[in-house]
């Protein structure tokens, strides 16, 4: 099989860009609007149990499975189910493979238009205006109908420009920036927020442990479906990034280092949002407006509060773009490929699409119910069908030889059982009980 798409589309020249890159595409607004709300929602302390088991296994054998197979097939999630089922000596893998395409171009949708909320936060932040009235009418004039055409397509716009550039000058330079960056910016913020009085109670709130939580099923159910949807494992966009890493590269050294990254934004944005929120009073909520109404009611009663207010919304503009980067570059990669068209043109294609369905999802009703459509019902079969693809068509003995190259020590048998039954099951589980619980990520 021809590695036609890494030779036009470059690699990723250093361990840390690729690093950077995955972890800028797992780094999102779940980590931000729903992670400090769960922990606390779920029993505190406790809940991080559960959930560190999760981004373990789904690092350990999720994240490196599609690595691995992007890099073995050097091309993204239609080429790579097609691979799988030739090996098998059947065709038909390119049509299913668009379905993880769809649900990562849907998400992408979706956050387009939040990732344009934030651009007019961080003007509002340098204006002041964010901070001058009632923070709930802000968000309230900008999240209806066409409320915030320019800023949304200056966001989509800008990530279309940066995937233009390539994937060593376009992905990687932005990723080695903004992400350190988005780290720096939260423990500045989180530094801050600890002198404020009051804080303790936000730290008790994310930490003090409740263990009966432990003993409910609901527990487990939220602490993996936010571990699987964190880590960004859809089938596709981790798909796309494997096949621009070097053969040199440990694939599961940089999984686990990319799920410690995750987890730390989580953590710091949960250090960072939640005292502050306890600070002045507030009850933390969830989703869009914890950010863009609890925080800036937070900033306004925080001394230097437009300085912070500002560094909040840039480091999430950073976390959102680079997510964006990776759902778009995942459905452009699929565009060149497949139909042979120029990179500037296939990633323009996709901007175009992405910004013409999105421009009329600008309300907040819109945009979530949109959201919730894609995240319940089309992003996890993306997801399912990949770890299938991965473990069961292709099998494991190929992916353990991609996984072996640039390793020294060699991969356990646990491996083979996690891969094969626990990571698959677990898949399959986080989309049933999305179904039921009407989304758990």
């Amino acid at each position: 099989m021809a590695h036609h798409h890494s030779a036009h589309s470059g690699t990723f020249r250093s361990s840390a860009g690729f690093i950077l890159a995955a972890v800028g595409s797992a780094v999102g607004m779940g980590n931000i609007w729903l992670f400090p709300y769960r922990v606390g929602q779920y029993g505190g302390g406790a809940f991080l149990i559960p959930y560190f088991i999760f981004v373990a296994l789904f690092s350990y054998a999720g994240l490196s499975g599609e690595f691995a197979l992007g890099r073995l097939t050097g091309t993204g999630t239609m080429g790579s189910f097609d691979y799988a089922l030739k090996a098998r000596g059947r065709r038909g893998g390119k049509i299913i493979g668009i379905m993880p395409l769809l649900g990562v171009l849907g998400i992408a949708i979706g956050y387009s238009v939040v990732v344009g909320w934030v651009l007019r936060y961080i003007a509002g932040s340098v204006t002041g205006s964010v901070l001058a009235g009632d923070s709930a009418a802000f968000f309230d004039t900008l999240a209806v109908d066409f409320g915030s055409v320019p800023w949304h397509l200056i966001a989509v716009a800008l990530t279309v420009l940066i995937l233009v550039l390539g994937v060593s000058a376009g992905i990687e330079k932005i990723s080695k920036f903004m992400m350190p960056a988005f780290f720096v910016l939260f423990l500045v913020i989180a530094v801050r927020v600890a002198f404020l009085p009051g804080a303790v109670d936000g730290y008790l709130y994310l930490l003090k442990p409740d263990w009966t939580y432990l003993l409910d099923p609901e527990t487990w159910i939220m602490a993996m479906g936010q571990a699987f949807f964190s880590l960004s494992i859809n089938g596709a966009g981790m798909l796309i990034y494997g096949s621009y890493m070097k053969k040199s590269e440990d694939i599961i050294h940089h999984s686990v280092v990319t799920a410690l990254l995750d987890t730390l934004a989580a953590l710091l944005a949960g250090f960072a949002i939640i005292p502050a929120v306890f600070a002045f009073g507030i009850e933390p909520a969830s989703g869009p407006s914890l950010m863009f109404v609890t925080l800036p009611k937070v900033f306004q009663l925080m001394p230097g509060g437009q300085l912070f207010a500002l560094l909040f919304f840039v480091s999430v503009f950073f976390a959102g773009i680079t997510s964006l980067m990776n759902m778009l570059e995942a459905c452009g990669a699929a565009l060149e490929s497949n139909l042979k068209l120029p990179r500037w043109l296939s990633t323009t294609i996709v901007g175009v699409v992405v910004f013409g369905v999105s421009v009329f999802l600008e309300s907040l009703s819109g945009m979530g119910s949109w959201l919730d459509l894609i995240t319940i019902y089309v992003a996890p079969f993306g997801a399912v069908l990949g770890a299938v693809f991965i473990y069961w068509v292709l099998g494991l003995d190929p992916i353990k030889k991609e996984l072996m190259l640039g390793r020294d020590k060699p991969i356990g048998k646990a491996f083979d059982f996690i891969a094969k039954y626990v990571y698959v099951i677990l898949s399959g589980a986080v989309v049933i009980f999305g179904i039921i619980y009407g989304g758990i990520g």
